[in-house]
């Protein structure tokens, strides 16, 4: 997690040990085993349907009971073409044969006598006939919005815009998975009768992209070659693969600054621009110093207050005094179990960090820094973590730590794409008993992720006082503090004890 810094601040890139993110605990870890099914026989109605294949076989023991049911519609309509009548035909015809056998031969001889009775029965019983209007009064009124947003949860009853009717079906969510022309069914009652009304509209994306990251180190090494989509990064909700141009002129033969204007076109024609300039240097700038802070001011400032305070660990702190930083006020440590990039590898440290800190009395949670852009991957991630664990109760709901923004469009997914992966993740843990939740910094919870189905955040906001108004339960405030018994800089936690842990 020392990759989310905010405004302008430059995002460290980290190769093998890259990210900090937060985990997960369960309380109750499900056994993980398949219910058992029991089932119960009782004997069945034989339900036939027309057509009826004459050549048909059937079989009768004790007692045989046939219903044979059929339906037949046709439709009429008017000269006008306002009008549409559907008759039902309904056919229902029951037979019951019985027989009562004295020896095994009596029984094999009514048994064949039975069928044939069976057979006749059914085909000669006189049918019942039900006849249905269901034609749509003229003076219905349904009109619906022409389009709707991708992706959008918009139900039947909100696409209609002006009716006289009461909608049965208001509730019904659309379908908007993807761009084009689309029809659904408006289920209705009209003066005491209830009528089916199909209405068309379409899905579209008004939705322009994303800027991720407009240039935060827009810095270019003299006689490289300029290549723009390595200064920024940019994501669309629908469009994988959006359209990156520039006006402008950048020559990397002299030092200088050149002025350029930025778009990011969709498949939709939606465009996101801006005005950026390029610095080309002879010698590229170096990461600017971040002022360190003492554990203890942490400590000072929220006493008394309904927190407790945190650290969030990997192998970037190799060289833990776990009961020190328990005497220091740390009252539980997030650790990283793990990182992918193409594969999961393991934090060196993990275990040891696991062991020292339940043996110290500290809470635990853990997570994994991922760049997974499949289903399959993140459920493959879910699954190693539930196993390493043991499947034993931890403090924490794991967390969910995706963070390579700055170049989001190399990955060849849409903001829906993580979004969805997320919740895979999430619903994967819990097949084993185990919560998730999100770890991401202030501007991507406000600009990126959707979070739809309210789950736990952890927010990353390296700041003293955090304006972030939407819900979260934990909160890191820097990446740069000292604390006893660690020789390197940390990441301090806040966890709020008022707010829940497991949505």
């Amino acid at each position: 997690m020392k990759k989310l810094i905010l405004g302008a601040a430059l995002i460290a890139g980290c190769a093998l040990y890259t990210g900090c993110g937060s985990v997960g605990r369960s309380d109750n870890i499900a056994e993980n085993q398949p219910p058992e099914i029991i089932m119960e026989t009782e004997p069945a109605e034989t339900e036939l349907t027309y057509p009826v294949t004459t050549a048909a076989t059937t079989e009768i023991t004790s007692s045989v009971t046939e219903t044979t049911e059929s339906t037949e519609s046709s439709s009429v309509s008017t000269a006008a073409g306002t009008s549409t009548l559907t008759t039902t035909v309904k056919t229902t015809v029951t037979t019951k044969a019985t027989t009562k056998a004295t020896t095994k031969a009596a029984a094999s001889q009514n048994t064949t006598k039975t069928a044939a009775a069976a057979t006749t029965a059914a085909t000669t019983a006189a049918p019942a006939v039900t006849t249905t209007v269901t034609t749509v009064p003229n003076d219905v009124i349904i009109e619906n919005y022409p389009t709707v947003e991708v992706y959008s949860d918009m139900t039947l009853g909100n696409m209609i815009s002006n009716s006289n009717i009461t909608i049965s079906n208001y509730d019904t969510v659309i379908d908007t998975s993807y761009i084009g022309d689309k029809t659904a069914d408006v289920k209705f009652w009209y003066n005491g009768t209830e009528y089916t009304k199909q209405i068309k509209y379409r899905v579209v994306d008004v939705t322009p992209p994303v800027i991720l990251n407009d240039g935060w180190s827009p810095y270019v090494q003299l006689y490289s070659q300029f290549d723009l989509s390595s200064l920024i990064g940019y994501a669309d909700n629908y469009d994988r693969n959006p359209v990156l141009t520039y006006e402008g002129y950048v020559d990397t033969n002299y030092e200088g600054t050149y002025p350029i204007t930025v778009y990011v076109t969709d498949s939709s024609g939606n465009v996101s621009s801006w005005n950026m300039n390029v610095y080309v240097v002879g010698q590229l700038p170096s990461d600017p110093e971040i002022p360190t802070v003492p554990f203890d001011y942490y400590v000072q400032k929220y006493a008394g207050q309904n927190v407790r305070l945190g650290l969030d660990i990997s192998a970037w702190q190799p060289n833990i005094d776990f009961p020190t930083i328990k005497q220091a006020g740390v009252d539980f440590v997030i650790m990283r179990m793990g990182y992918y990039y193409g594969e999961i590898k393991m934090d060196d440290y993990y275990y040891r960090n696991m062991q020292e800190a339940q043996a110290n009395g500290l809470d635990v949670g853990v997570y994994i820094y991922t760049t997974a852009t499949t289903e399959e991957e993140v459920r493959q991630q879910a699954r190693w973590m539930a196993d390493t664990l043991g499947y034993q109760s931890i403090y924490f709901p794991i967390a969910f730590d995706w963070e390579d923004f700055d170049h989001f469009q190399r990955y060849g997914m849409s903001i829906h794409d993580l979004n969805h992966l997320f919740d895979v993740f999430y619903e994967e843990l819990g097949k084993y008993g185990y919560y998730a939740m999100l770890y991401s910094s202030r501007n991507f919870l406000y600009n990126f992720w959707e979070n739809s189905n309210n789950r736990t955040v952890w927010l990353a906001h390296f700041i003293d006082e955090t304006d972030y108004t939407g819900e979260y339960a934990i909160w890191q405030t820097t990446a740069n503090c000292i604390v006893p018994g660690i020789d390197r800089i940390v990441d301090v936690d806040i966890q709020y004890m008022d707010r829940p842990l497991y949505k």
